[in-house]
C-alpha cells in the first residue's frame, strides 16, 4: 500500500459533521481533513483550528489538492453537492441516506462509475456492537433457523425542534433518518427482501413530520420487523430474534455516538459494551424443552473502520469501499417501496430478493 495521505474536504458541520465524520476522519490512518465548507466559522475553528474554513461548496471544489469530498448536510442537498463533487473529479462519501429519491441513487452511481471514482455512503451502524454480535450470533448459528427478526430503534423526544430533519420537506421525517440505519443492518444479514410493508405516523404534538414508523420485510419463512418512534420512553428490545432453537434479545443503543459527543476519541479498548445481550437456548428436546438463559459476550464496536477501510479502498488499486453507491442504490429502493406500501396501504413487492439462506436457516 502506498503511503500517502489523502486529502479531505468536509461539507457541512451540523451534528453528524461534528460528532461521527470529523473525529472518525481524524482517526483514520493516512486522511487529513484539510477543509470544511460552512457558514459557522468560529463553531468549526473551536474544533479544529487547522482547518481551513470556506463558504461555499465551489470554492472547495476549485481545490486540486482535494482527493475526498464527505458530504454531511441536509438530505435534499446530498445529490446535487455529490453530482458536482464527482463532476469535479473528487471520490465522494455520503451521509445517510445516499439522496431523497431512487432516480438520483442512480444517477450519482452512474456518474461515479462511468468516471471511475469511488462513491459511497456513510452507514457506520454497521459497525454498531449490538449488530455486529448480532451477525455473529446468526453465523454461528446458535438459534438454529430463523423465524423473527425485530430491530427497533426507539427515542424519547417529546419536544419538536426546529431543525430540517423536522421540517415537511423533501428528505425529512423519522423514516429518512433512522429507516436507512435498520434496512442497512436487515439487508447486510439477509439480501434484499422480496416485498415491504410500511406504516408510519406522526405522534408527537406539533410535529410536520412522520416520526414513527413500522417496516415489515418478507423474506422465505422470516418475518423481519423494524421500527422506531420519538416516543417511547420505556426501554425495547434493541434486537429480538427468535429461532427453532432459542431467542436473542439485546437492549440500549451501541454506546459510540454517545462517546463521540463526549469527545471522546478511538483507543485500544474502543466500542466495548459494558451490557451484553441475553440468548436464551433449548438445552433438551422437541418433546421435552429445557430452556437455559445466558449471556451473550458482546463483539466491540468498530466506528473508525468505515474511514479506514475507505482510504484501503482509494489506496489499494481496485479496493472496493465499506458502503458501495450499489448498496445505496438498494436502501434508496426499500425507501421509496415502503412510502409506496404506506400511501397504497398495501405490501410492495420488489424484484426476488437476494436472501442470505446460511443466515436464515442457520447453516454454519
Amino acid at each position: 500500500m502506498k503511503t500517502q495521505t489523502l486529502n479531505v474536504g468536509l461539507v457541512g458541520y451540523g451534528m453528524a459533521a461534528k460528532t461521527f465524520h470529523a473525529p472518525l476522519i481524524k482517526a483514520a490512518p493516512r486522511l487529513e481533513l484539510m477543509t470544511v465548507v460552512s457558514s459557522n466559522r468560529d463553531k468549526v475553528l473551536a474544533d479544529w483550528p487547522e482547518v481551513e474554513v470556506v463558504d461555499n461548496l465551489s470554492e472547495l471544489l476549485e481545490d486540486r489538492l482535494i482527493d475526498l469530498v464527505v458530504i454531511a448536510t441536509p438530505n435534499e442537498q446530498h445529490f446535487p453537492m455529490a453530482k458536482a463533487a464527482l463532476t469535479a473529479g473528487k471520490h465522494v462519501v455520503i451521509d445517510k441516506p445516499m439522496t431523497v429519491s431512487l432516480s438520483e441513487a442512480r444517477t450519482l452511481r452512474a456518474q461515479a462509475d462511468r468516471s471511475e471514482l469511488m462513491l459511497s455512503v456513510f452507514q457506520n451502524r454497521r459497525w454498531d456492537s449490538d449488530f455486529l454480535t448480532v451477525r455473529q450470533l446468526l453465523d454461528e448459528g446458535h438459534l438454529g433457523r430463523l423465524v423473527s427478526f425485530t430491530s427497533r430503534f426507539d427515542r424519547y423526544r417529546p419536544r419538536v425542534t426546529d431543525r430540517w430533519r423536522e421540517r415537511n420537506k423533501p428528505g425529512g421525517g423519522i423514516w429518512y433518518d433512522l429507516g436507512p440505519h435498520l434496512l442497512d443492518q436487515a439487508r447486510e444479514l439477509f439480501g434484499m427482501p422480496r416485498a415491504i410493508l410500511l406504516e408510519q405516523g406522526t405522534v408527537r404534538d406539533g410535529s410536520q413530520v412522520d416520526d414513527e414508523f413500522v417496516a415489515m420485510l418478507e423474506y422465505d419463512r422470516l418475518r423481519v420487523t423494524l421500527q422506531a418512534s420519538t416516543l417511547v420512553a420505556e426501554p425495547s428490545p434493541r434486537f429480538l430474534l427468535h429461532g427453532t432453537q432459542g431467542s436473542y434479545s439485546t437492549y440500549g443503543l451501541d454506546p459510540q455516538e454517545a462517546w463521540l459527543k463526549q469527545g471522546l476519541e478511538p483507543y485500544d479498548d474502543w466500542g466495548v459494551d459494558p451490557e451484553p445481550g441475553w440468548l436464551t437456548l433449548n438445552e433438551g428436546t422437541d418433546e421435552s424443552p429445557d430452556l437455559v438463559t445466558r449471556e451473550y459476550p458482546s463483539v466491540p464496536g468498530d466506528y473508525p473502520a468505515y474511514y479506514a477501510r475507505i482510504t484501503e479502498a482509494l489506496l489499494l488499486k481496485g479496493g472496493q469501499p465499506p458502503v458501495s453507491g450499489e448498496d445505496g442504490v438498494d436502501i434508496m429502493t426499500l425507501l421509496e417501496a415502503g412510502r409506496d406500501s404506506y400511501r397504497q396501504g398495501r405490501w410492495v413487492r420488489l424484484k426476488e430478493g437476494n436472501s442470505n439462506l446460511r443466515r436464515l436457516h442457520g447453516i454454519r
